[in-house]
């Protein structure tokens, strides 16, 4: 009887106990409904952003009232000074900092992270938005237009904190954005790879990956050499090919997850991009270097022949594969002597290891040994989840680990994408005008280009075709329609573009060639980004956005009428048990006082729950009750009949 009036008082019923309630329970029942209301209706979430925004405005403002900038040599060796005895590594990470991003030591360490602030919390407000109102939106397309609106207004606002810290991320070395970005995209995607699948699938992903991702090449380099009116020399559109080969299917990775997509086509999509961005960089590598030796700069590039590239090709390739081995068979015996499963410290550990095996493999096969980074942290992470995933004690903590460091770095790689593309597109910083690198011929040659290679995808996916249905787990032609139409450009491809590019810049920055050869590559380059921006937008907005709606209409997905049964069962099972349990709670007397309406809102299992639905629960949980009572009668009885013989 009393855990009735207690329902009634919960579902707001006027009973005599609701309105007998004591002041501090009635002041109870008002604040449970103010933080109901907040939670509800996400103001604390609004409140931050104003909160933020109004720090921001305030920076911007203090800034903007000291006038001219001002000389802070004086201050940088205050600085120095005074902090060289407490921390002798602060001049060498100051004198990095002024390497990376050339530019003065006071701005570079204080000011090069505010827009790294300013770009991870716009993400969070983004995904708010995408998640509830529009999910079909790719995240990583909406941060490129975030990027896109501060590139934008770089040279139109000034005094702005977080512009002035853009313009020192668009002077950064293209060493650094590799080494910064590829290791922790590359890592997660192996780690998260099926291996038994991927054993079986192997032939058929290195078919995909060498054979079609050469050939994918060649032909978007022969659309950029003829049809393009740039003059761009053959080893720079083989470059521009090898960029765009690189595919980055996320976005239809996790909708193929979602929706029960076949477990032989998430392989193959997955399996693919993991492969060709190994292939594609290795490419890169050696058309870039070929590029960069047309520069006539002493000591930059290579003009490497037919035999030579044969020769780096293997060599990247296999070398990169025995240092990603060497590195992961590392990693799993120290993983193994990591083995005090209840020690929090080992888990931490576990995992702080797992993305220094990844960097310093990447730094290892391609700064120190000339190698692809690219395939050694694959083979690292591969070698890791088939040999070290059963020794890892908290399996849970690596893998969130990994997935928030994905998610901030593909948040930080977009946006400063579109910080670059808007920058390109808006004017040209190099002569200080305002004239826009992109005229309205190259949005139409842009448009011709994204055609292209949407004709040379779907070529290539069917040219294969007869091989791949024969070989490794086979294939069939509305699968091969599907993986055609997923050939999605991403994280890898724009970070090879923004290398290039940066690459040119500064060695064309320190007079080591003329201003008409300066204006000429710095024009070739910003095109290319221009393009390879503009087709990883219109690839993530157009393909990725369609992939769901096709993949229902060839039929790739569980009947939807039986997944709606099975979730619905799933459903009527989860809520039946989350009532049990709340019922039993609420039979405790610490718990007497509980807003059901409150509670409503943070299960959301409950949320349909009707009063008839709880008072059913209620009179079972009362039979179970009574049933556990007798029971315990008559085994007291039978205690008393043994403990008597």
């Amino acid at each position: 009887n009393n855990m009735v009036k207690i329902m009634n008082s919960s579902l707001g019923c006027k009973t005599k106990s609701h309105h007998g309630m004591t002041k501090a329970e009635r002041q109870m029942n008002a604040d449970n409904k103010l933080r109901g209301f907040v939670t509800g209706k996400n103001v604390d979430i609004f409140m931050i952003a104003i909160a933020l925004a109004w720090y921001h405005v305030g920076q911007a403002h203090a800034q903007s009232e000291d006038g001219a900038p001002q000389d802070n040599s004086e201050q940088e060796g205050e600085i120095l000074s005074s902090t060289a005895v407490l921390f002798p590594c602060y001049d060498m990470l100051c004198h990095s900092f002024g390497v990376i991003f050339h530019c003065s030591l006071y701005s570079s360490f204080h000011a090069c992270f505010d827009v790294i602030r300013f770009i991870e919390i716009m993400g969070v407000f983004v995904y708010y938005f995408l998640s509830r109102y529009v999910p079909a939106l790719p995240y990583t397309a909406c941060m490129f237009l975030v990027g896109l609106l501060i590139g934008y207004s770089v040279q139109r606002v000034a005094g702005n904190a977080v512009t002035e810290s853009t313009t020192l991320w668009l002077g950064i070395e293209g060493e650094v954005i590799l080494l910064v970005f590829l290791p922790g995209l590359v890592y997660l995607d192996s780690y998260n790879i099926d291996v038994h699948m991927f054993q079986q699938a192997f032939w058929q992903v290195s078919l995909f990956a060498f054979p079609m991702v050469l050939a994918g090449m060649t032909l978007t380099a022969l659309v950029a050499y003829y049809i393009f009116p740039y003059g761009w020399s053959f080893d720079l559109s083989m470059t521009f090919g090898s960029i765009l080969s690189a595919t980055d299917p996320v976005a239809v990775a996790v909708l193929l997850s979602e929706l029960g997509a076949p477990s032989r086509l998430q392989m193959h999509i997955s399996g693919e991009s993991l492969m060709n961005d190994g292939s594609a960089i290795v490419f890169y590598n050696i058309f870039s270097a070929r590029f960069l030796f047309e520069l006539g700069i002493n000591g930059v590039g290579e003009d490497i022949g037919w035999g030579k590239g044969f020769a780096m090709f293997f060599r990247l390739a296999f070398g990169a594969v025995a240092i990603g081995l060497a590195f992961g068979i590392g990693v799993v015996f120290v993983l193994y002597h990591l083995n005090r499963s209840l020690s929090g410290e080992d888990n931490v550990v576990q995992v702080v290891l797992t993305i220094s095996a990844a960097y310093l493999a990447f730094f290892t096969s391609e700064i120190l040994s000339g190698c692809s980074g690219v395939i050694a942290v694959l083979t690292c992470g591969v070698t890791i989840k088939s040999f070290g995933e059963t020794l890892i004690n908290d399996l849970k903590l690596a893998v969130n680990f990994w997935e928030i460091t994905e998610h901030l770095l593909n948040s930080l790689l977009f946006a400063l994408a579109g910080v670059v593309w808007g920058d390109i597109l808006s004017n040209n910083r190099y002569t200080d005008t305002f004239e826009s690198a992109f005229e309205g011929k190259d949005w139409g040659y842009m448009i011709v280009l994204y055609l292209f290679l949407m004709i040379i995808r779907f070529a290539l996916i069917f040219g294969f075709y007869p091989v791949t249905k024969r070989i490794g787990i086979g294939t069939n032609v509305r699968e091969s329609l599907f993986s055609s139409w997923a050939g999605l450009r991403g994280a890898v491809g724009i970070a090879l573009a923004l290398s290039i590019n940066s690459d040119v810049v500064h060695l064309t920055s320190s007079g080591a060639v003329d201003e008409s050869t300066r204006a000429k590559y710095l024009d070739y380059t910003e095109k290319l980004f221009g393009f390879v921006g503009g087709i990883a937008f219109l690839t993530l907005v157009i393909n990725a956005t369609l992939s769901g709606p096709i993949l229902k209409r060839l039929g790739l997905v569980t009947p939807s009428d039986t997944r709606e049964k099975i979730v619905k069962n799933y459903r009527d099972h989860v809520v039946a048990y989350t009532l049990g349990q709340y019922v039993r709670l609420l039979s405790e007397e610490r718990f007497h006082l509980l807003d059901f309406s409150v509670i409503k809102k943070h299960v959301p299992f409950l949320s349909n729950i009707t009063y008839e639905q709880l008072m059913n629960e209620v009179h079972k949980y009362k039979v179970i009750c009574c049933k556990l009572f007798c029971y315990n009668e008559i085994l007291c009885e039978d205690l008393k009949y043994l403990i008597y013989i």
